[in-house]
């Protein structure tokens, strides 16, 4: 997995950035999209350091990428999103065919997580109707 600063163009970018924070606001802490082989940090709050071992974060959420297809004929139904509660803080990760985000907050409501996956999906797929 590599990290690619070019992965994403501006565009998408300051799309993911705007549907994030009109979802979670300023508990918004990073955003990450990240495709199978890639990743890029496409947002980190101002007050928080670059130094986490993101590429580990990433080999670790870029697994949901075989985890959504064994649970594709789930009596559940479709894989939605993936919340991970921790000490510090949350992350929210949603796949949407082939590319990924996750989003780290400092506090997170089930009901905001559910916005913030509904805004990251459908910013997902209007790039890639654009595309």
């Amino acid at each position: 997995m590599s990290d690619d600063r070019d992965l994403i163009g501006p565009s998408l970018e300051e799309q993911l950035v705007s549907a994030c924070r009109t979802a979670v606001g300023d508990s918004l802490r990073s955003i990450t999209y990240f495709t199978p082989d890639a990743y890029e940090q496409v947002y980190l709050r101002s007050d928080l350091e670059a130094d986490a071992d993101l590429a580990a974060s990433v080999e670790h959420e870029a697994a949901g990428f075989r985890t959504q297809m064994a649970y594709a004929d789930s009596e559940l139904g479709n894989y939605q999103y993936t919340l991970r509660v921790f000490e510090n803080g949350f992350v929210t990760r949603v796949i949407d065919g082939e590319r990924g985000v996750f989003v780290t907050t400092d506090g997170i409501t089930v009901l905001r997580s559910k916005e913030v996956t509904e805004a990251i999906r459908s910013t997902l797929r209007a790039a890639a109707m654009a595309d």
